[in-house]
C-alpha cells in the first residue's frame, strides 16, 4: 500500500490572523481551497501537532501545519479515448495543447469529456494525486473556451516542484487575446485585485474586499484601424479569469468573451466605423468564444532541473480570424 505524502509548513506574518484553510492555499496554491479543507475534515491537517482543528481555526505567525495527503483513492471517472496535442512528455510530466471547448476537469455540468479523463486514457495510474481524485496530475488550469499550452504532473514530486514556481512567480506563461479597441498606452500593467463576483458566483470581478492580489502585463502586438488588438498578456498572477476580467476593467474586453466580453452590437459598431465591409464584421462580432490563447509556457523542470520553453502558434480559429481583419 501507499504511503500517505506528508508536508509541514510554518505560517508566514502574510497569512497570521486568517482562517487555517486560507493560508494554506495560499501557501501552497497546487491545493484548492476545497481540497484542504476535505483534508482538515478528514483529521489530515494538524496545527502545532495538535489535531481536531477545523477550517475556520485562526493561525499566527510562526504556527507549524502538517499536511498528510493519503494515496490517491480509486477515481470513479472512466477513462476516456480523447485526442490529445502532447507537446512533450516524459516521466514527470506533459505538456499538452488544449483545445478551446475541452473542459478540464469533471464538474457540475461535465461529468465526462474533459481533459482529465483523456489524461486517465494516456496516463493511466501515472497522475500526481495531490489534486484529490476530480482533479489528478492538474498544476494550473485553462478556461473551457480558452486555448492553449497546459502542464500536467504525473508524481507528486513534481506537482510541488511546479506548484511552488507558480507560488514563486517563476513559471512564465505568455498568452495572446484579440480585444476591442486599442489599449493606451500600448504597453503597460493592470495591478487590481480579483475575487467572486458580490451576486454571480459564476464570475470574477475586480474587488478591494476579499480579493486576492493580481496583476497582468501586456503590449499591443498589432492594430486593426483602432477597432481592435492583438495583445500580448503575461501573467504574473494566475487568478481565475484573471485576463479576461483585466482586460474588460480597462475598457478592452475579449472579442467573443460571453461573459465579460462587449455585445456583439458593440463589436459591429467599432469595425464599422472603421470601415470594414459587412462579411468581416459579422465574421468577428460573431467569434464564438473568448479570443484567448495560452502560447508560451515556461518553467524548471522538476526532475533535470533545465529551464523548459515551449510555444505554440494561434489555433485556427484565431489565425483565421486575424487573417480575416487584416
Amino acid at each position: 500500500m501507499t504511503s500517505p505524502d506528508i508536508f509541514c509548513v510554518s505560517i508566514e506574518a502574510a497569512q497570521s490572523g486568517l482562517r487555517l484553510d486560507k493560508a494554506l492555499s495560499d501557501l501552497h496554491p497546487d491545493l484548492s481551497r476545497a481540497r484542504i479543507q476535505s483534508l482538515i475534515a478528514e483529521g489530515c491537517v494538524s496545527l502545532n501537532d495538535r489535531p481536531g482543528i477545523t477550517a475556520s481555526t485562526k493561525v499566527k505567525e510562526g504556527d507549524r501545519v502538517e499536511v498528510r495527503i493519503p494515496p490517491p483513492v480509486s477515481s470513479h471517472m472512466e477513462a476516456e479515448s480523447i485526442a490529445l496535442d502532447i507537446v512533450y512528455e516524459d516521466e514527470d510530466l506533459v505538456v499538452i495543447n488544449k483545445p478551446a471547448g475541452l473542459v478540464v476537469h469533471p464538474g457540475a455540468g461535465n461529468r465526462s469529456g474533459t481533459l482529465v479523463h483523456a489524461l486517465l486514457h494516456h496516463c493511466g495510474d501515472q497522475l500526481s494525486g495531490i489534486g484529490g481524485v476530480q482533479r489528478p496530475g492538474i498544476v494550473h488550469r485553462l478556461d473551457k473556451d480558452t486555448s492553449g499550452l497546459m502542464i500536467v504532473a504525473k508524481t507528486d514530486s513534481a506537482h510541488r516542484h511546479l506548484a511552488a514556481q507558480l507560488s514563486e512567480r517563476t513559471l512564465k506563461r505568455e498568452y495572446r487575446a484579440l480585444v476591442l479597441g486599442v489599449p493606451v498606452p500600448l504597453k503597460g500593467s493592470i495591478d487590481r485585485p480579483l475575487g467572486r463576483h458580490p451576486s454571480n458566483r459564476q464570475r470574477m470581478a475586480i474587488t478591494s474586499k476579499g480579493g486576492r492580489e493580481a496583476r497582468t502585463h501586456y503590449h499591443v502586438i498589432e492594430s486593426f484601424r483602432g477597432s481592435c488588438a492583438l495583445v500580448a498578456c503575461r501573467l504574473e498572477t494566475g487568478r481565475t479569469h484573471q485576463i479576461r476580467v483585466h482586460m474588460a476593467s480597462i475598457k478592452h474586453p475579449l472579442i467573443g468573451d460571453p461573459t465579460y466580453g462587449p455585445p456583439s452590437n458593440a463589436v459591429a459598431s467599432a469595425l464599422r466605423k472603421a470601415g470594414y465591409e459587412d462579411d468581416i464584421i459579422q465574421a468577428v462580432s460573431a467569434f464564438p468564444r473568448q479570443a484567448l490563447h495560452a502560447c508560451a509556457l515556461s518553467f524548471v523542470h522538476p526532475g533535470s532541473e533545465e529551464i523548459m520553453v515551449f510555444e505554440r502558434p494561434l489555433p485556427d480559429d484565431m489565425d483565421k480570424l486575424l487573417n480575416y481583419i487584416r
